[in-house]
């Protein structure tokens, strides 16, 4: 009898994960642990999954050095507030004893022994934890942020400069406790997209209501949402009536009616009426769900910033250390002042902690995605983040994403004797029995249908029914001239500008001629302004439609370039052909017909990712609500992203240059190097920060 695996794989949230190299050694500390064969942590979703035999107690000590808490993936984190934290009131102890050993020190002397029992009481209390850290990573070689503070502040002690010390031990343990409340604020929007879906359903089964964990919830479940309820599992509407608010799935605060046959999704918020919900996904498949997951990896992918700065940074600490040994050693030889100069080799090591420059682009990917998310795009990585703020050329499908994907009637011209309201009735009673979709176009304008019967339709040529005791017929324009029917010349002109024009006529007269297109969405032209008001001048459509239609839709709307009659392989050399024209080009379509130019292109965005398993897969973006309004949001908040992490680069490089020009002049002091690193590390993320206010 074969043995029975035991699955090991477990995902967790954690809590104050605040700084990559933190991140770094945590996850370098669970690989450790016995028993365990693969580990994956997520810095931006601070997410971490474990296949192995291992307790949140074990994980927590692994990550005691950072005080980082661990708790089941679907456990409801209560976040402590900042001023309850332990790291807190510690801190609070040490400013205590320095402002008490800081008063002592001018009344008596720095070298007062009590004056020196208050400093290194706060040095203690307040770095501890960095103290216990640096030592255990002086005695392995590992040099990180905490052993160069360390051997900073030990060496301070050393040769007498106590107060200082002490300061520097409350700056650094402010510069932490600010990461991480920073840190977190920007993980907000995934805990947002988390809480948004009921952990439990109330469902009817077998005839009994029973209130449940989604995680029990079956296919084929029916759920009952009351009204003023949020939906819990993803499903198709079976009875009732309801607005439902979709702004959590598609960003779109106006509430969608939701009749029976309409598809809700989990996390959405029922407003008025009771709905009975046929649940068709398990809670791990539900569109918020994929979502959540989405986001997840997209922050977990390193953008090509940060790459770079994380290779950067792997030179940039060795060569710090090198620089402060000689900023120590030299000097001090040549001039014989050691003190002086072992001073600044140690206030060297403190203004050269990477932290600012290694957090300067993670923290700006983060917020944006999460940002994103809220507002019902969905970005894919932190790359397509970049390569969206650097597009040149967009390239549009016609059908669902320029127009609205069905037809309209746009234009109704009636003969004398007749007006338009009656042509528009003649004609969409005479096809009332049809299942055409331009008789649907048509029968959607008529104020009410006469009633008719005899309906016959002929290939190629329409169909005619017997109205009020006439047969109507409607048809295509060479139809109704067959008849010996002359067609007026503005027939002929609205079928030279793309649009399916038909005749209703009688065997004696014609009655009007009809023009029905996939109608041109009403945002569409404004959105096209917009982009080339950002600088994209060059917008292409790619279209299987005829040249004729293409064209007239593109001069509507101020498309550049068109394209049309393509097939799907033929899009896909287009988009090839138009990155040799313009480099980098986004793709804009449905994510299903369009999949070969999507996955083709520097960036592939999808329209109507709710709900629609393609286009979430296919696109490295998706517009949540199939709004494309959310294009130039996107591009705006891509570039503002590449604007801030260059800008977060040059603030966390600039201010240690400034910092480390002052040793020419021997003014670098320790305080100030901590200022110039905790400066740095909360400029970046504050600048970070700013991408939480682009709205769409």
């Amino acid at each position: 009898m074969r043995k029975r695996v035991r699955k090991l794989v477990k995902t967790y949230r954690l809590e104050n994960l605040s700084c990559t190299n933190c991140a770094a050694k945590f996850e370098k500390n669970i690989r450790s642990l016995p028993d365990i064969k693969k580990v994956d942590l997520n810095f931006g979703a601070s997410k971490l999954t474990v296949d192995g035999d291992v307790s949140i107690e074990e994980l927590e000590r692994a990550g005691a050095f950072d005080h980082i808490r661990v708790y089941p993936e679907k456990a409801r984190v209560e976040h402590t507030p900042i001023y309850k934290r332990r790291q807190t009131i510690e801190t609070a102890i040490s400013f205590l004893l320095l402002i008490a050993g800081v008063i002592l020190s001018f009344q008596t002397s720095e070298g007062d022994p009590w004056a020196i029992g208050l400093f290194g009481g706060s040095m203690l209390i307040g770095g501890y934890h960095m103290f216990r850290t640096g030592l255990m990573n002086l005695s392995r070689f590992e040099f990180d942020m905490k052993t160069l503070m360390t051997i900073a502040v030990i060496g301070a002690a050393i040769i007498g400069e106590w107060r200082e010390g002490a300061v520097v031990v409350f700056l650094f343990a402010i510069s932490e406790a600010l990461e991480s409340f920073s840190m977190n604020k920007a993980r907000q929007s995934i805990r947002g997209l988390m809480d948004l879906a009921p952990a439990r359903a109330l469902i009817q089964r077998g005839g009994e209501l029973l209130e449940m964990d989604t995680e029990e919830v079956r296919i084929g479940d029916v759920l009952i949402v009351k009204p003023g309820q949020k939906i819990a599992m993803d499903g198709v509407v079976l009875r009732g009536k309801s607005a439902v608010n979709q702004a959590a799935i598609t960003g779109e605060s106006i509430p969608e009616v939701k009749t029976p046959g309409a598809d809700v999704f989990a996390g959405t918020m029922n407003e008025e009426g009771a709905l009975e919900v046929t649940v068709t996904k398990r809670v791990e498949d539900t569109t918020i769900a994929k979502i959540i997951h989405l986001v997840e990896e997209a922050q977990a992918e390193k953008a090509p910033s940060q790459k770079f700065v994380d290779q950067f940074a792997k030179y940039y600490t060795p060569a710090i250390i090198g620089i402060a040994f000689l900023v120590a050693l030299v000097p001090g030889y040549l001039t014989g002042d050691w003190q002086l100069w072992v001073y600044q080799g140690l206030a060297v090591l403190v203004v050269g902690c990477p932290c600012a420059l290694v957090v300067s682009t993670p923290v700006a990917i983060v917020t944006a995605i999460g940002n994103a998310a809220r507002q019902g795009v969905l970005i894919k990585g932190g790359i397509h983040l970049e390569e969206t703020g650097r597009i040149n050329a967009v390239a549009f499908d016609k059908t669902g994403t320029l127009t609205k994907g069905y037809p309209e009637m746009t234009d109704a011209i009636p003969e004398k004797g007749y007006t338009k309201q009656q042509l528009v009735q003649l004609a969409a009673s005479a096809e009332a029995m049809s299942q055409h979709p331009l008789a649907r176009a048509i029968g959607k304008e008529a104020p009410h249908i006469l009633p008719s019967e005899g309906f016959q339709s002929i290939t190629g040529k329409g169909a005619y029914a017997e109205v009020e005791g006439q047969r109507i017929h409607i048809g295509s324009l060479l139809w109704a001239e067959e008849f010996g029917l002359q067609i007026p010349a503005h027939g002929h002109k609205l079928q030279q500008s793309g649009k399916s024009v038909m005749a209703v006529f009688t065997k004696e007269s014609l009655i009007g001629i009809l023009a029905v297109a996939d109608a041109v969405r009403t945002e569409s032209p404004g959105i096209i302004q917009k982009l080339k008001e950002m600088g994209i001048g060059s917008t292409i459509m790619l279209t299987g439609d005829h040249p004729a239609t293409a064209n007239a839709i593109a001069a509507e709307i101020g498309v550049t370039d068109v394209r049309a009659g393509l097939m799907p392989q033929d899009k896909l050399s287009a988009v090839r052909e138009l990155q040799q024209q313009y480099g980098r080009v986004a793709m804009v379509g449905d994510g299903i017909n369009d999949a070969p130019a999507l996955a083709a292109s520097t960036v592939g965005i999808a329209m109507g990712g709710a709900g629609t398993d393609a286009a979430l897969e296919t696109a490295d973006i998706a517009l949540m609500a199939d709004d494309l309004e959310k294009l130039p949001y996107t591009i705006r908040l891509s570039r503002k992203t590449l604007r801030i992490i260059k800008e977060n680069i040059m603030f966390a490089l600039g201010l240690k240059v400034i910092a480390l020009l002052l040793i020419i002049p021997g003014w670098l002091t320790l305080w100030i190097a901590i200022f110039a690193d905790m400066g740095a590390t909360l400029l970046v993320i504050l600048n970070a920060l700013r991408l939480v206010k682009v709205q769409k």
